[in-house]
């Protein structure tokens, strides 16, 4: 049997979005909002947010008679171990190919390679 992964699928991570964005939301907020964007049911985000529970991504809390999500972990931690996560996957733990390919692949700036020069030499 394959285990269950808890890195964040690409629907779970638009949720996430929107619960770091509200701070608190229930499955209505976020189907409201989801539905604003593209269709989709009711009971798929109820099940999905059941599933970001499991995996340790939401809390919940009921209020009157809905439940009330909210993260359970900061954005940035989040984002940092999916970060590290590709990285480890795709670029055996190196970020240098990463970078590599973002300035080869992405024609950043000369603003944008001077902010990421600014960030090295940064303590």
């Amino acid at each position: 049997m394959r285990r269950r992964s808890t890195t964040l699928t690409e629907q779970e991570l638009e949720i996430m979005k929107i619960v770091w964005e509200r701070e608190t939301a229930t499955v209505r907020d976020v189907y409201e909002t989801l539905l604003a964007r593209r269709k989709v049911a009711y009971t798929t985000v109820m099940t999905m947010m059941k599933i970001l529970e499991q995996k340790k991504y939401l809390k919940k809390n009921q209020a009157d008679r809905a439940f009330v999500y909210r993260p359970a972990q900061p954005k940035g931690q989040v984002i940092g171990a999916m970060v590290r996560d590709f990285v480890n996957r795709v670029f055996n733990g190196s970020a240098e190919p990463l970078l590599v390919h973002l300035v080869e692949e992405h024609n950043l700036s000369r603003e944008d390679l001077e902010e990421i020069a600014r960030l090295r030499r940064k303590p």
